[in-house]
């Protein structure tokens, strides 16, 4: 392989592989590195794994709610051994032989940054113009006294365990803490949820966490909110785990989901005058970190989604290609896939009063408006909020919780990104049964926000 390259990937991620492929589509020579398995975080241990371990129960607590059916059984082997195939059973010889095909070179270990336009991999110095750092992130592991002893999982172990546990502790609930610990209920383990906030998914609007938290407590998980956890400490092969609460709560697994931290130590930015923080390296429009260097992704903290990594990626696979562009993240969707799923785009209310906007808002529950909730099961449920600038007439925010929520709040992503006058939305038809129908419904009842 060559050392001197026109552009070179650091991170084999869903945002580093774009990149690679995008450089490498404009017939550049690309060098892509990763120190583990070609593909990333996304691909094996998070996003994958995990939508695919919450479909089965999810699609036996949807038959459970269809007239005329019962719940299925479930069994626990054939579901671990597809998720082992989506998984690709932890071998990335594919990625890499699909990657080499398109003319990218691979290499496999710690990339460095050594200095302006070089980057060390191995015993290997590798030249360039062009960096592009892609390393993603890390769990943020908290420090709670006995926590290392006692042992603990992240989304690691919990989205390739092999054996069900009978009972399990999380703690953080944010979209890691819930999705996982929705599905381990849904396989009969006692799960206790442990949330430092108020409330769930704290980002969201309060009503997302307390329409997700009544669905968690129907599932029979046990939410212990405003709580802490001070200490942990094994006992019998358990994990018993003391709250700021004064409570004490108890699991043979714990898993710890208190959010992720951008990988930004040791890759050698301080030899490119690259300061970042825990947060993550900053960036512009262009997804530019300094002279010769972009940061995509995760490690760049701005929104750590796999879909904004990779739009990143292409952004700034573009900026090397000359074209004029700048990055928009203000109508991004954020899903969260749990039963129901949990969908939002655009500004909280809390958001758009920072900025000193006029708000109108509604909320509507849906089977109150709309027909296709009742097609689709029975005892109904789902609830959309729209959130509008009265000055300018224009959605700013939405949020639903809701069957299958993150198919159609693309909707609401579009209007927002194109900034679709509300007299546009109010003329639009939807096709009939479906939830996208709720919007007109939504956009009909917007109201002065109190």
């Amino acid at each position: 392989m060559p050392s001197q390259y026109d552009a070179i990937v650091i991170g084999s991620g869903p945002a580093g592989g774009v990149a690679a492929s995008r450089l490498a589509a404009q017939r550049l020579r690309v060098a892509l590195i990763e120190r583990e398995l070609v593909g990333g975080e996304c691909a094996y241990w998070a996003c994958v794994p995990s939508k695919t371990l919450l479909r089965p129960p999810e699609a036996r607590a949807e038959a459970g709610r269809v007239a005329g059916l019962d719940r299925p059984g479930q069994d626990w082997a054939p579901v671990a051994a597809y998720r082992d195939y989506m998984i690709r059973y932890l071998d990335d010889a594919k990625q890499i032989e699909d990657y080499r095909g398109e003319g990218i070179d691979v290499f496999k270990g710690d990339g460095t940054i050594s200095g302006a336009g070089q980057v060390q991999v191995g015993d290997r110095s590798l030249s360039t113009e062009r960096i592009i750092v892609a390393t993603g992130s890390d769990p943020a592991i908290p420090a709670i006294d006995g926590l290392a002893k006692a042992g603990y999982w992240t989304n690691r172990q919990a989205t390739t365990l092999k054996k069900l546990p009978d009972s399990i502790v999380v703690l953080g609930g944010g979209p890691v803490g819930v999705e996982l610990g929705q599905f381990l209920a849904r396989f009969d383990v006692k799960v206790t949820l442990v949330q430092a906030e108020d409330r769930l998914i704290p980002r969201e609007e309060p009503a997302v966490g307390e329409l997700l938290a009544a669905a968690l407590e129907a599932d029979g998980i046990d939410l212990h909110l405003t709580a802490k956890a001070e200490s942990v400490a094994r006992v019998d092969g358990a994990r018993h785990v003391k709250l700021s609460n004064g409570r004490e709560v108890r699991g043979s697994e714990l898993l710890v989901a208190t959010g992720r931290t951008a990988r930004v130590l040791g890759i050698g930015l301080e030899s490119v005058g690259i300061k970042a923080e825990a947060h993550g390296i900053e960036v512009d429009g262009r997804c530019r970190a300094g002279d010769g260097v972009w940061a995509v992704g995760d490690v760049t903290g701005v929104m750590q989604f796999t879909h904004v990594g990779m739009y990143q990626a292409r952004i700034a696979a573009q900026d090397i290609a000359g074209d004029e562009v700048r990055a928009s993240y203000h109508a991004i969707p954020r899903v969260v896939f749990t039963d129901p799923e949990i969908a939002a785009v655009g500004m909280t209310v809390a958001q758009a009063r920072e900025k000193g906007i006029a708000l109108a808002s509604s909320r509507i529950e849906l089977p109150e408006v709309i027909t296709r909730p009742w097609t689709y099961e029975q005892n109904p449920r789902g609830e959309l909020g729209l959130l509008a600038d009265r000055e300018r007439q224009v959605l700013v925010g939405a949020w639903a919780v809701a069957p299958l929520a993150g198919e159609w709040i693309h909707q609401a992503a579009l209007a927002i990104k194109t900034e679709v006058p509300l007299a546009v939305l109010r003329d639009t038809v939807a096709q009939f049964p479906t939830f996208s129908e709720a919007y007109l419904k939504g956009v009909e009842a917007l109201e002065p926000a109190a």
